[in-house]
């Protein structure tokens, strides 16, 4: 997708957001391809559900609904772990021939090293060389600390084995980004200097942190993991300023995402603070949350509590299923201001339709230049 045909989306959402044109098409598409998890986060009990691998999308479901979608710019292949989906090659093959995806980004917890390496190969090998290919591996502490939060003993020594496996593929794949995640949560704020520290010493393509969510998606609303907006803005501090020291040595896509992080880690201290929605959000409209079952939530924060409906219901056909009835009551309570959250994946787009904020986007790549 060409830059101007993103803006023309972005300038369409905010007119479909006035009641003054039609949706249109989402930009971003998160796809969760399954619920199974070899993880037992203590931020996420997705792990403790009862396995419904046999009510998943089919291969021809999900062709039917990439048809529909058409191309958008960045796709989020999500979970659960994704590479417990047997069939994830595939997907990406179908959404190479029907999405047309700019960037295509995969998180994992980096636990199945030999099969995580194998696939990625065979996605790099399958995708354009004009496609991006990111993977984000989650790293939630040091040694021992890392094994507490996800639940799985020796997962910090598997994840930097991983992180080896695939950093051997950069130089052969120049559209291959290779990179970290830590969920900041109560349970790890005492430890992010040496999380980012540790992190920063392996040279990842880019490392983030997000804030640990109470998201209907995880099954943890009422579980205690958020920080307050004191807390995490005292604990961002360091890692803001790390991350400005470090844009200029960035490559590409990964130095627009940085200096993108830059502008949303304020956006989030606002958004704890302010407890609203600091930037209008396009949840419902730019982006759209695909679960392994065919349920199209406008975000994952939402998710079951403000479902659009299931693609099922419409023939796996996702238009008509985005221009439903249901789907225009869930955008009215968007924007109603019904809800508010720090969500990253949102939050950029939410960004990207806002001059303000993209102003200061370009503030910060004019300063690494």
């Amino acid at each position: 997708m060409r830059y101007n045909q993103i803006l023309l989306r972005v300038i369409r959402y905010r007119f479909a957001r006035m009641g003054l044109a039609s949706v249109g098409m989402p930009l971003v598409l998160t796809f969760s391809v399954t619920n199974k998890c070899n993880s037992k986060c203590k931020t996420c009990n997705i792990w403790k559900k009862p396995d419904r691998s046999s009510e998943e999308l089919n291969l021809e479901e999900i062709e039917t609904i990439f048809r529909s979608i058409g191309k958008l710019y960045f796709l989020n292949m999500s979970g659960g772990e994704p590479f417990l989906r047997n069939d994830l090659l595939d997907i990406i093959r179908l959404s190479e021939r029907y999405l047309y995806p700019n960037l295509v980004h995969i998180p994992s917890n980096g636990l199945l090293t030999d099969l995580i390496e194998q696939r990625v190969k065979e996605i790099l090998e399958t995708i354009s060389s004009k496609t991006f290919l990111t993977i984000k591996l989650s790293l939630d502490g040091v040694g021992e600390l890392h094994d507490e939060i996800r639940g799985v003993k020796n997962n910090f020594l598997k994840v930097t084995e991983t992180y080896s496996r695939l950093s051997n593929l950069r130089q052969k794949y120049p559209n291959f980004h290779l990179g970290f995640n830590t969920i900041t949560s109560k349970f790890n704020l005492n430890h992010l200097d040496e999380i980012i520290d540790y992190a920063r010493s392996l040279k990842p393509d880019s490392y983030v942190t997000e804030i640990a969510e109470n998201r209907s998606e995880l099954f943890n609303l009422p579980d205690d993991i958020t920080l307050d907006a004191e807390t995490y803005q005292k604990l961002i501090l360091s890692f803001r300023e790390n991350t400005r020291q470090n844009l200029k040595s960035r490559r590409s896509i990964s130095k627009y995402t940085e200096a993108s992080r830059l502008v949303y880690y304020d956006y989030v201290v606002r958004i704890l603070n302010e407890k609203r929605q600091v930037l209008p959000c396009y949840a419902g409209l730019s982006n759209a949350h695909l679960n392994p079952f065919g349920e199209v939530w406008p975000c994952c924060i939402l998710a079951y509590t403000q479902s659009m409906g299931n693609v099922r219901d419409f023939g796996c056909d996702f238009k008509k299923l985005w221009n439903s009835n249901r789907a225009q009551t869930v955008r009215t309570y968007i924007k109603d201001g019904n809800c508010y959250c720090p969500m990253a994946n949102q939050s950029y787009s939410n960004m990207l339709c806002s001059m303000t904020a993209m102003a200061k986007v370009a503030k910060n790549l004019l300063l690494a230049s």
